[in-house]
């Protein structure tokens, strides 16, 4: 070889090694990640980590006041984790995660009741601008893509019963919304319950031609349902059990006795007395074909909630028939616990959005009627509790797919860690198990960005940004949306687009942000969003909902505010105490009430930023005791003291 020759060689070669040594140093660059954190923030008092992909082992964190610069909290890395739980700070400012040698988180807060003041009115909002016509009147299925009451959905939806579970844990929060919808005195979401309720009994038993659908309904070899009209008196039993408790003042007699009326008559006739399956035909080609469950209107544990909540209604009539709904939730149960195979995919994440159901049923079975619960209800969900332990034993807390995938290679994972959050939380009380509940509330953290993406899994739009319509505090939202899918969700509040899918995993090295469109389905390669769907959304609200477990109380004390107290004298002045998340704004005292002897009373918060409210309440003369209540359906939390004559 000629040295002309060998020279030039070399000069590419250098050139070609210090190019490669450039991309090198630059793919290098890349795996330097941030702390990913809750962009929103952490409530006071439960579980609070962040992930630091690639962060050493012992690596120090530490955390800043953002306002004033100063370390409040120091700690180290761990299995690319760092934990702050016992950081507990009283303060309105927001904090600010550094990692060393990994640069800085985006800044968050601390403070009571946090996801409560910041999801609460977005998670049942959503429900209010996805209805396909908000004028009953006029509301016509032809043109809605999959029938409605939601857009892209059906009557399996079962908005209303979540809808009402989520006023049952915290009545009072949602008094302060109410200037939407219907009469600007009754709080938007009752109204939107009788919304739904009058949506389900008017189209009870529509089997017409709906926009467009994922599949049919009924059994194989049976005449096949446009629309699944069956589940419409899940619906109207959830808005039946509510009138006992909270509804009565907002729905007429006539029109309840209507819907328990349809309710006795059809019950049967539309199998809702016992587990429904193989009943869906689904064309997606995830879940292709009959399958025992899935998404779309038969999920394991429904009947139990159905049933659960007939009861609750037939209990209260004078010549109601309770008897023979609770021997149905009773075998409804009993079949859940016999039957649920966690090791069964169909059983669990493959079935995606209706996964939800079947853990919360049997924990509500306790909460409703835990007497009257099968023999074997705690012990299936502490097994359950410890599957989901094995599970998420990973620095995400993510619930895995299996030994060799982190979630599907395809689809949307958005019934997951959303949804799995409230099922946690709700089996972590009926067990009282806090280890459950931490891990409960590492699915939120998920939600908010503590996901291999590092965003919120909703997209921050100009549209939902201008409509109020993001979570404040946010950041970062999913890099792609998809708003003009099969349910119109550009303007929809509080929307959950996307989640990351197994080729994310365990970080999403690359991800490309694209304004108001999805580009395609780049599997493995991109954060695609895979649309969102008010059944996502549904399992979200129940996540909100459960979350208010283990967190109201609700106290007596004597008038000095210093003594509880388990009796009092008749005409004394007694002080009564509630905590719940009522805390809405950090710079005045906010109002809320209790129950007390059947009437409603205000309470006013302790201070500002407090989140306790108190009265003073004078026992009458002629009471023999005083019984204060916060919440319904379950969710009751009940103080009852004695009265004594002086």
């Amino acid at each position: 070889m000629k040295a002309t020759t060998v020279s030039y060689f070399l000069i590419c070669l250098l050139i070609f090694l210090r190019v490669e040594m450039c991309f090198a140093q630059e793919e290098e660059n890349e795996l330097i990640y941030t702390p990913y954190v809750n962009q929103l923030g952490y409530n006071l008092g439960e579980s609070k980590r962040f992930v630091c992909y690639g962060a050493d082992d012992d690596s120090a964190f530490v955390i800043r006041n953002k306002s004033t610069g100063l370390v409040m909290y120091q700690g180290s890395m761990l299995n690319n984790e760092g934990w702050f739980t016992d950081f507990n700070p009283i303060s309105t400012d927001e904090f600010i995660i550094e990692v060393e040698g990994h640069g800085k988180s985006v800044p968050f807060w601390i403070a009571d009741q946090l996801l409560e003041k910041n999801a609460t009115k977005l998670g049942y909002a959503f429900f209010m601008d996805v209805r396909g016509f908000p004028d009953l009147e006029t509301y016509d299925m032809t043109q809605v893509y999959g029938g409605g009451p939601s857009r892209d959905g059906g009557a399996y939806g079962l908005e209303t019963t979540f809808e009402i579970l989520q006023y049952a844990s915290n009545p009072a929060l949602f008094d302060l919304w109410t200037k939407e919808l219907g009469d600007d005195k009754v709080a938007d979401l009752i109204d939107l319950i009788l919304w739904h309720a009058e949506f389900a009994y008017k189209f009870h038993d529509y089997n017409g031609p709906v926009k467009n659908r994922h599949g049919t309904l009924g059994y194989r070899g049976m005449p096949r349902m446009n629309y699944d009209f069956w589940n419409t008196l899940d619906h109207l039993a959830a808005v039946c059990a509510a009138y006992h408790s909270f509804l009565k003042p907002y729905l007429s007699k006539e029109k309840y006795q209507k819907y328990r009326q349809l309710c006795l008559d059809k019950w049967e006739v539309y199998e809702r007395h016992k587990v429904i399956r193989y009943w869906t035909y689904s064309r997606k080609w995830v879940d292709a074909g009959f399958q025992e469950f899935n998404e779309m209107g038969n999920a394991f544990g429904q009947s139990v909630f159905a049933n659960l909540l007939m009861y609750e209604c037939e209990r209260h009539e004078p010549n109601g028939s309770p008897e023979k709904f609770l021997k149905w939730a009773y075998e409804s149960a009993e079949d859940v616990i016999a039957n649920w195979n966690f090791n069964n995919p169909r059983h669990m994440w493959w079935i995606r959005n209706a996964e939800h159901i079947t853990p919360q049923s049997l924990a509500f079975y306790l909460l409703i009627a835990p007497e009257k619960a099968p023999e074997g209800t705690k012990a299936k969900l502490a097994a359950w509790a410890a599957h989901m332990k094995q599970k998420t034993n990973n620095f995400w807390q993510y619930r895995v797919h299996n030994e060799t995938e982190w979630a599907h290679k395809k689809t949307k994972e958005l019934g997951g860690a959303p949804a799995l959050g409230g099922s946690m939380f709700a089996v972590a009380y009926v067990l009282n198990d806090p280890q459950l509940r931490s891990i409960g509330w590492a699915q939120v953290d998920f939600v908010y960005g503590v996901n291999p993406v590092g965003t919120h899994l909703g997209n921050k739009s100009r549209d939902r940004v201008e409509i109020d319509g993001f979570w404040e505090g946010v950041e970062n939202g999913w890099p792609q949306s998809h708003p003009e899918g099969f349910g119109k969700l550009g303007k929809v509040r509080g929307t959950l687009d996307g989640s990351p899918l197994d080729g994310q995993f365990p970080i999403a090295k690359k991800v490309k942000v694209i304004e108001g469109k999805n580009e395609g389905k780049i599997f493995g390669k991109n954060a695609y969003a895979t649309e969102g769907w008010n059944i996502s959304n549904r399992g979200w609200m129940s996540t909100l909902t459960f979350s208010s477990l283990n967190r109201n109380h609700l106290k007596i004390f004597d008038e000095s505010y210093e003594n509880e107290i388990t009796e009092c004298r008749a005409g004394e002045l007694v002080t009564i105490e509630l905590k719940a998340a009522l805390n809405q704004d950090w710079d005045k005292k906010d109002k809320g009430w209790v129950e007390v002897n059947g009437e409603k009373l205000t309470v006013i918060e302790t201070g500002n930023n407090t989140g306790v409210f108190i009265a003073t309440y004078k026992v009458g003369f002629d009471q023999k005791s005083l019984r204060a209540c916060y919440g319904y359906l379950g969710f009751e939390k009940e103080c009852e003291i004695k009265v004594v004559k002086k």
